[in-house]
């Protein structure tokens, strides 16, 4: 057996030790209130059981990564599956942190589930090894995207806290309009989590059913008006074609549900590298979200926050302000340090500018001042409680947009981070 796969076998004995812990954590949190039990002791018993289990995984994790980087010579950051993997290692370093600090059983139950979901996918976009390219082979790549990584992952740290105070804090049986609309946006932020569940469970589902559709693209070079200049590619969807390439058309096609053709082609400003493919994957996440969701809604009868809220009860709403303002605390400077200032450098040694407008630099600069501002609101304006939860859940919306909208949606010069 080669490093490779021991990498393997780590990366997916990680990934199932993560998910029984999250189940140890759910049962040390609403298990305490089962008949002839002594609440705390359950609680105590289990959260050793749930906390030992998901340190296994990340030493699992951690085995991943060292074998990988061992085979590949390089860390393992240099594409989507190994970057997204990285930052599930770094999640799960940041909530050991925080949780050896607060000792709050409740915070592995919300901050599992980001780092699983995460993993998972990573889990989707191809997993070869592959040689680093050109622009990559640096000691920068080291620097800038390991802390980047671990920046974000606190303020994925800081996002469980942030939500699980406004599930504590939200009065789910109000009626009156301030609490209407503070649960509607409770519940969109449970539903955008849903989206990212919905991308992975279609992508595995026609991938195990083998699912493929290929078109081919007349592209013209921009560049010049000659007919000559005309190229011909091919886009393969390995998801039933709701949208197909600009100016394409259909080679082969596996009908789903009767459908063997796309309802429409992508507008002409979509014109970029499997633009189409990525369009028709993002409408896919969302259409498989909304029907995920509205299954938990009709098999559970309300609202997702109205069920998460119950098991919050015992703890203090103070305690998850503090340790969601801690987490964000910690991982500002981190992420100042690797996304903006060691990528700027990078930057001008690899393309010969500190700054270029990329998507991804620009949405970097994005999520760098939104958590300035947190940390200014916080600081000097007072902002604490639901406010800055509120801020603190967004600002990961923000986060995960850079790392996967950012990709699936708009290319640029970090496009070879990975494709869907």
């Amino acid at each position: 057996m080669n490093f490779l796969e021991i990498s393997r076998l780590a990366f997916v004995t990680a990934f199932y030790l993560y998910c029984l812990s999250f189940i140890f954590y759910v049962i040390a949190v609403t298990g305490k209130t089962w008949k002839n039990r002594d609440p705390k002791q359950h609680e105590r018993k289990w959260g050793r059981i749930s906390f030992a289990t998901s340190s296994l995984g990340l030493l699992a994790h951690l085995i991943y990564c060292g074998t990988r980087w061992a085979y590949s010579g390089h860390i393992p950051v240099s594409n989507m599956y190994e970057f997204m993997t990285f930052l599930s290692m770094m999640i799960m370093i940041a909530f050991t942190v925080v949780f050896l600090i607060y000792r709050k059983i409740l915070l592995g139950m919300f901050a599992l589930p980001v780092a699983i979901l995460v993993m998972a996918y990573a889990a989707v976009f191809p997993q070869e090894v592959q040689p680093l390219i050109p622009s990559l082979r640096s000691i920068w790549l080291y620097i800038h995207v390991t802390l980047a990584a671990t920046g974000e992952s606190f303020f994925a740290v800081g996002f469980a806290a942030g939500l699980m105070y406004l599930l504590r804090t939200v009065d789910f049986g109000s009626h009156d309009k301030s609490a209407r609309r503070q649960k509607r946006w409770v519940e969109f932020t449970l539903f955008s989590i849903i989206i990212v569940v919905g991308f992975i469970v279609s992508v595995y589902s026609f991938r195990a059913a083998g699912y493929e559709a290929v078109f081919t693209q007349n592209t013209t070079n921009i560049d010049s008006q000659v007919e000559e200049d005309s190229t011909i590619g091919k886009e393969v969807y390995n998801l039933p074609p709701i949208v197909a390439p600009h100016n394409s058309t259909i080679e082969s096609v596996q009908p789903f549900l009767g459908m063997d053709h796309a309802l429409f082609e992508a507008p002409s400003w979509m014109k970029g590298v499997n633009a189409g493919r990525k369009f028709n994957t993002v409408l896919w996440s969302i259409l498989s979200g909304i029907v995920i969701y509205a299954l938990l809604r009709l098999i559970l009868r309300r609202p997702l926050g109205q069920l998460l809220a119950p098991t919050l009860r015992g703890i203090d709403p103070d305690d998850l302000d503090e340790i969601s303002y801690r987490a964000i605390a910690i991982g500002f400077p981190i992420f100042t340090l690797g996304a903006l200032v060691f990528a700027m450098i990078w930057a001008q040694q690899a393309w010969g500018r500190f700054w270029g407008w990329d998507p991804k630099e620009v949405w970097a600069l994005i999520t760098w001042l939104y958590y300035s501002a947190y940390l200014h609101l916080r600081l000097s304006r007072g902002f604490q409680g639901k406010k800055a939860s509120w801020l603190a859940v967004l600002g990961f919306l923000v986060v995960m947009f850079t790392l996967v909208g950012v990709n699936l949606i708009i290319a640029g010069l970090h496009s070879y981070a990975g494709t869907d």
